[in-house]
């Protein structure tokens, strides 16, 4: 008779799927920028379900710099993964906040920030530490700007026509499509 994962023993799994994931994206990708992101999402060996990036504040809640927003009922319609528009000019920047979000494209409801820390941290070749504090930096820039909406909307970089963005399906910031970060490193922790 097959014996039945701990909760905590299904958690340390994932997270170390994530990790040995992360490493594998790192390994083909050792500078991660816009266009090996790109090729990334494009990836079904990285990436399980079709995805995209799309730049737009509808959708997001107010502070939150990203999140992987559904296409429809089941995951094999795909995924978009919103950016706050503040983020369109500085694509070398977006790979580290989009990785954040991947863990929930590849894992669903199963991951945590944890899991979103480790899996963007080893493919982007940093340590835990470095990669928490570069999403914090970033997060903090989009806060002291002002959180600026610039037109609303979502654009598809490179598309040339505005893309609908769905209002936020989310019940709450501890959705699987939300991971809240954990510590209070960040000054806005709680709205990423």
């Amino acid at each position: 008779m097959p014996s039945q994962l701990s909760p905590e023993r299904v958690r340390q799994s994932i997270t170390a799927h994530a990790a040995s994931k992360g490493e594998e994206i790192h390994l083909r990708f050792p500078r991660l920028g816009w266009a090996e992101l790109n090729q990334l999402l494009g990836d079904p060996n990285h990436t399980r379900y079709p995805c995209e990036v799309v730049f737009g504040s509808v959708g997001l809640f107010p502070g939150e710099f990203a999140h992987a927003d559904p296409k429809g009922d089941r995951p094999e319609d795909g995924f978009r993964i919103l950016v706050h528009p503040f983020f369109q000019s500085r694509l070398d920047q977006v790979p580290i906040l989009v990785l954040y979000h991947l863990v929930t494209v590849n894992y669903g409801e199963f991951v945590s920030a944890e899991d979103a820390e480790v899996f963007g941290a080893a493919a982007m070749g940093l340590d835990r530490e470095d990669y928490y504090a570069a999403v914090c930096r970033l997060a903090d820039e989009l806060d002291a700007a002002g959180n600026p909406a610039l037109g609303g909307g979502a654009q598809r970089l490179g598309a040339g026509a505005a893309t609908p963005a769905d209002p936020p399906s989310r019940a709450g910031t501890d959705s699987a499509a939300s991971i809240p970060m954990q510590d209070k490193k960040c000054a806005d922790f709680d709205k990423i």
